[in-house]
């Protein structure tokens, strides 16, 4: 029998890490005993178990091992991460350590270091004086980086149930249409408001994202949306060419797609309203010349421009234009929206699936997000990713934003 010791510490009982990890083992194939058992008073106190991992081959009991450990699992005895040297920019050593998005350390000289930029999907690039790691993409690479290999020296820390139960708590993640969404609203609207009242008193940077996309306009969300910016609740705007361009294509033609938001119906040659305001941002130079002269007056965008609203727009191979400010290189899009999530706290994905993927896959999993969407496959899709931590909410994307910003004392 092969035989490799492992500790847990923390809230392992009430978080159910523990039976996650004795899960593991035996639908894995292999058994255990717990050979050292302590476990906390209250629910303040921390516990700690050391449990005893036999297999009958090495190959179990490594798969074992790279099973248990996004849960905290770290083997007994502790050793210095094992590092490679990227052999060429952009190209990684073959055994990579593979990232979560959860919190990380490295073991350099004896020391656990923290692991800057939680991620998933990513690798952990090594300074051995002074100690330092951050996770960085395949792309950024250099030739002789040092990059933390296997997994020894690595050691992750799970996600604890919070003290504050809402919809938040990782183990309610579940998506469902049947399931009531006032409770999760009140609880986004708490969150957002409790951020603003932080940013006002200690003008600190703690931020609210929200994904969005062009079914925002469509569905009739948007002066919801734009109330919500106008608020101060919105801080950080990701979204592609298509919410933009149908945002002010609202405001200069009264149309979204061709379809008046009035009168509900569609107009003579509408199709082409898209393209025509496109064309319009372009010939002035930008979104913001466009705000600030009085060509796009409301909506979305204007008040992105007027409240000082980060914006990063993604574009995809189907853009019309695009319009000016989109960014139509991926690993560019995908750099510009990882630079802005320092002190995001909340993540709203609200109506575009490449959005929703994308942010959620970006964005530490220690950050509260949800993830809202007329189609469940898109909730589903996030957390089969990897987001554990996203909350699915199945509905249309206007009336959530619409009952978000009446929780929040909008009266329209």
């Amino acid at each position: 029998m092969e035989t490799e010791t492992v500790t847990l510490q923390g809230h392992i009982i009430d978080s159910l890490i523990l039976a996650k990890v004795l899960d593991s083992i035996v639908m894995l194939g292999g058994q255990f005993d717990l050979t050292d058992v302590n476990i906390g008073a209250s629910r303040e106190d921390s516990s700690f178990v050391k449990i005893q991992i036999n297999t009958p081959t090495r190959e179990l009991l490594e798969e074992i091992l790279e099973a248990i450990q996004p849960h905290g699992a770290t083997v007994e005895v502790e050793a210095d991460c094992v590092l490679g040297v990227a052999p060429a920019e952009g190209v990684l050593p073959d055994s990579f350590y593979a990232t979560t998005h959860l919190p990380t350390q490295v073991r350099i000289h004896g020391q656990w270091v923290d692991v800057k930029g939680s991620e998933m999907d990513l690798a952990i690039r090594v300074q051995k004086d002074p100690p330092s790691a951050r996770m960085i993409p395949m792309a950024d690479v250099k030739k002789g980086d040092l990059i933390a290999t296997e997994r020894d020296g690595v050691r992750v820390f799970p996600l604890e149930r919070p003290k504050e139960r809402d919809v938040f708590g990782f183990m309610d993640a579940q998506v469902s249409s049947e399931r009531p969404y006032r409770h999760v609203i009140g609880d986004v609207a708490r969150r957002m408001k409790n951020i603003k009242e932080i940013r006002q008193s200690d003008k600190c940077n703690k931020k609210v994202l929200l994904a969005g996309g062009p079914a925002i306009v469509h569905a009739g969300g948007r002066e919801a949306l734009a109330w919500l910016i106008e608020s101060g609740f919105i801080h950080v705007l990701f979204c592609g060419n298509a919410l933009a361009a149908h945002d002010m294509e609202a405001s200069l033609f009264g149309t979204s797609l061709g379809y008046n938001l009035g009168i509900g119906r569609v107009v003579s040659h509408g199709h082409e309203h898209h393209l025509r305001t496109i064309n319009r941002i372009r010939a002035v130079g930008s979104i913001q010349r466009a705000v600030e002269s009085g060509l796009v007056k409301d909506g979305i965008m204007a008040a992105c421009i007027r409240h000082e609203v980060h914006v990063v727009m993604a574009g995809t191979i189907r853009d019309d234009g695009p319009l000016p400010g989109v960014i139509s290189d991926s690993i560019e899009a995908q750099a510009a929206m990882r630079a802005a999530l320092p002190g995001v706290e909340l993540a709203l994905l609200v109506a575009s699936t490449l959005h929703a993927v994308a942010t959620g896959n970006l964005l530490p999993a220690t950050v509260p997000t949800v993830c809202v969407d007329i189609n469940p496959a898109v909730p589903t899709k996030l957390s089969d990713r990897g987001s554990f931590q996203a909350a699915g909410l199945v509905m249309d994307s206007s009336s959530f934003l619409r009952e978000l910003a009446h929780e929040l004392g909008w009266k329209g």
